[in-house]
């Protein structure tokens, strides 16, 4: 019995060194093992659980990063996109102005529709809403956020266009 406790005890302690994980330190962004690295570097020990590193992999053509323009972050294409011409860039500008209008004349008409049906506040009522007079009030509800929301889509589609360059 005693030589089973002991193996018992021998076989513990050599899981736990073998579960244990050395010190790790954090350097910024880096972690480190490395005590005496750790402590030139004035790094932070990490406590309260492992810690799992998987080094990232840099391409050998990456090009540092341009901080962004003051007042506004404008995203500029990779030196490997293509060039657009500038009457590319028009016929495409026109395309999506086309685009956009159709959106804002589709966008009115479901205005017109809803303003119509919403009858300022008073939509006719149907027979189901006869019936049950909750109906009614959440239908006008409905009715009501549907007409803001066509509202907010018209104002947003003319800011589109408004972004657009000029013809």
């Amino acid at each position: 019995m005693n030589n089973t406790l002991i193996s018992i005890l021998l076989i513990v302690a050599a899981a736990q060194s073998a579960w244990a994980q050395d010190r790790i330190y954090r350097c910024g962004n880096e972690y480190t093992n490395n005590a005496s690295q750790a402590k030139e570097r004035g790094c932070k020990l990490v406590e309260g659980g492992n810690v799992t590193v998987v080094q990232g992999v840099r391409s050998a053509t990456a090009q540092p990063q341009q901080p962004a323009p003051a007042g506004g972050s404008v995203a500029a294409a990779p030196p490997s996109a293509p060039r657009v011409t500038s009457n590319d860039q028009k016929a495409r500008d026109s395309d999506a102005r086309a685009i956009l209008e159709l959106e804002l004349r589709k966008a009115e008409a479901r205005y017109a529709e809803l303003v119509k049906e919403y009858n300022n506040g008073a939509p006719e009522r149907n027979a189901l809403d006869l019936r049950n007079p909750q109906r009614y009030i959440d239908r006008t509800a409905e009715l009501k956020a549907s007409v803001a929301r066509s509202e907010s889509d018209i104002a947003g589609i003319k800011r589109e266009i408004a972004r657009l360059p000029a013809n």
